[in-house]
């Protein structure tokens, strides 16, 4: 079971450098190799060699961290797609998508139990980011049409929200609703300083009940989490669910992120760190990107090579 988390966390934790941190399934192999990613490693010292810890670290492993191996098979797997809908692929990555949302509050009584108003402002925003609000941003293909919200009183869920655990299973297996191409996003107060946590799009096949993404509750515009209120955190875990690496995906070696129009970038990029250049060559560290791990407020774009990649996925594996 593959999973992304947004470790942008309410209090910071550490992790190690790692060549490969969270992969994700819309590995383009048609993006052209970026010049600027044939760099040599370079040496996590310091602050680098002690970031933050993958969000999720659990006994037996952490699911958001997979090998170079195994982005390489996924990537390999998004090709294979790909080529079985052949021609298919193009009008299917280009259409324009409405993607239907459930939204799934867990609350223990009134901690937690989010209002029909923050529901849709949170709708709001990811149709302002996915349709191209922000500097610098792309508009992608997506519009989020809110399908249907429900609230579950359940004290032991909603405090004991972490990935893999036997509250995540339990209320997924409960509460999903639809097909491969339906976004079911669940709200809770997670544990281990999480902002959030998304599966990928090819994990859908061996496990449609673990689909979707799971944030903090706290996180929905205008909540109470400082810096991260903004909604960007649905933003950035939606971006995993399309199929998105984060910018710092394989730090300063090549591929990266598989996307060649992000800059390669050490490790996360935390706050707003204007002017960071982490890796040698490449230009400055993509910190305004929705998939890095900056304050909501210092977030404002995906790339066009971003929005390639989740058409891609999207033709590939939820169309």
């Amino acid at each position: 079971m593959r999973r992304t988390a947004r470790v942008r966390s309410r209090a910071p934790r550490l992790f190690p450098c790692a060549v490969a941190l969270v992969a994700a399934a819309g590995l383009s192999q048609f993006a052209a190799p970026a010049p600027h990613r044939a760099v040599a490693a370079t040496v996590c010292e310091g602050a680098d060699a002690a970031a933050r810890k993958p969000a999720g670290s659990r006994a037996g492993g952490d699911p958001n961290v997979v090998s170079a191996d195994r982005a390489r098979a996924m990537q390999a797997d998004l090709a294979g797609r790909l080529a079985g809908l052949g021609a298919t692929h193009v009008p299917l990555a280009a259409a324009p998508t409405s993607i239907p949302v459930y939204v799934h509050v867990i609350h223990a009584g009134g901690a937690g139990r989010l209002d029909g108003g923050v529901v849709a402002a949170q709708i709001d925003h990811l149709n302002a980011t996915y349709g191209g609000q922000g500097a610098g941003n792309t508009p992608t293909r997506f519009h989020f049409e809110l399908a249907g919200t429900d609230w579950t009183d359940n004290a032991g869920w909603y405090t004991g929200m972490t990935p893999g655990s036997a509250a995540e299973q339990a209320m997924k297996t409960a509460l999903r609703k639809g097909d491969q191409g339906t976004l079911n996003l669940y709200t809770a107060h997670l544990g281990e300083s999480l902002l959030g946590w998304s599966t990928f799009p090819d994990a859908y096949r061996s496990r449609p009940t673990d689909d979707g993404v799971v944030i903090l509750d706290d996180s929905l515009p205008g909540g109470p989490a400082t810096h991260y209120n903004e909604g960007n955190t649905a933003t950035h875990e939606i971006g995993h669910w399309l199929g998105l690496f984060h910018t710092f995906q394989g730090g300063c070696l090549f591929p990266g992120d598989y996307v060649d129009d992000t800059p390669p970038e050490r490790t996360p990029g935390y706050g707003c760190p204007e002017g960071r250049h982490s890796c040698p060559g490449g230009g400055l560290d993509p910190i305004h990107n929705f998939m890095d791990y900056g304050y909501d407020s210092c977030m404002t774009q995906f790339t066009p090579g971003q929005v390639q990649l989740m058409s891609k996925s999207w033709a590939a594996y939820r169309s």
